[in-house]
């Protein structure tokens, strides 16, 4: 038997099993998502860990409306077994891009809680096509680790394609390649008067890789320098003449050094300014990058490649000794422009 369980913004419902309510997630909801994702990592194997600051910076900002964006998903008693956000940075270039992210508790996955789930989302990111960009094509994406196959599976029957693989790669902290000079380059810590620099150097960095956009000051405090994992100290610069020419910016999760008992320094920007490349910059700053990391207690280093990406960086960072431990495929449902 089933209840629909309505959106208080909206009157788009939920079709939930009976005993079931949904509601927006509210900023206290975090301890209880961090408890679920707790529960699932043993089945879905995503090797991430997040804490409650970490969710909170994600979720409460100027980016994101909770009434809108997300919902949760309660028992009768009140437990969060669920939660679903589509989240529209409001920067893209070749087509608006709509993130789908969410979970299931494992002790709740069958009952049809994923598939109501999911169909929000895709009403909720087609709502915001139409309400933002109209007049541009739209992907509404979810990336999915390939150790989740049932959430692959729902994926698959609600029409959304493979359509890009990503490479979480790793290495231990043993067994450094010695350090590289660039002739007329410093490699410095990131500094924070530096901050709206190196933004302007990944804006232009990433021109051509699939699914950027030109990250305005709001999304790159959020979804960057402005997380609460940021390491400004195991980040590096490459700076020439006062110009940031590349970088590497650093991430440490605690959360996931507590779960695992390795710290990891986290490569989650690199990139060099099209105008300085050959020039072995990108091999010097993840170098440099590497020794910081090394020398403040962490055991690891760990980055994501996308499998295609145009400027050849899977074979770099095989060289500098990383391997592939994790992938993720990028599963898209495309929308046509409206007008």
């Amino acid at each position: 038997m089933t209840a629909l369980a309505c959106n208080p913004v909206t009157s788009a419902p939920l079709a939930l099993p009976e005993g079931l309510t949904a509601r927006p997630m509210r900023p206290n909801d975090v301890v209880a998502i961090v408890a679920l994702e707790t529960a699932a990592e043993p089945v879905d194997d995503t090797g991430t860990h997040e804490s409650p600051e970490d969710l909170t910076a994600w979720f409460v900002n100027d980016l994101v409306d909770l009434d809108l964006d997300t919902r949760v998903v309660l028992t009768a008693g009140g437990e969060l077994i669920g939660w679903a956000s589509a989240i529209a940075p409001p920067t893209f270039r070749d087509a608006y891009g709509v993130h789908l992210e969410g979970r299931v508790h494992t002790d709740w996955r069958g009952r049809g809680i994923g598939r109501a789930l999911l169909a929000w989302q895709l009403e909720r990111g087609t709502e915001l096509h139409a309400e933002r960009h109209p007049e541009m094509p739209a992907r509404l994406t979810a990336t999915v680790y390939t150790t989740m196959p049932s959430l692959e599976a729902l994926l698959r029957r609600a029409g959304l394609e493979q359509v890009r693989w990503f490479f979480h790669m790793e290495r231990p902290l043993t067994d450094l390649p010695p350090r590289r000079r660039v002739e007329g380059l410093d490699l410095v810590p990131f500094s924070w008067d530096r901050d709206e620099d190196v933004r302007a150097a990944h804006n232009a960095a990433f021109t051509e890789h699939y699914g950027s956009s030109e990250r305005d000051v709001a999304s790159w405090q959020v979804m960057f320098t402005g997380q609460p994992s940021f390491r400004p100290d195991l980040s590096v610069l490459a700076i020439e003449d006062g110009a940031v020419l590349g970088y590497a910016l650093s991430y440490v999760s605690e959360a996931t050094a507590a779960a695992t008992g390795s710290r990891e320094s986290y490569f989650g920007q690199i990139g060099v300014v099209p105008a300085a490349r050959g020039r072995g910059l990108s091999k010097a700053v993840i170098i440099e990058a590497l020794h910081a990391a090394a020398a403040r207690d962490c055991q690891t280093a760990g980055l994501e490649v996308d499998s295609e990406n145009v400027t050849g960086a899977l074979g770099l960072y095989e060289s500098l000794g990383f391997a592939t431990h994790r992938t993720q495929v990028s599963w898209s449902h495309l929308l046509d422009p409206l007008r």
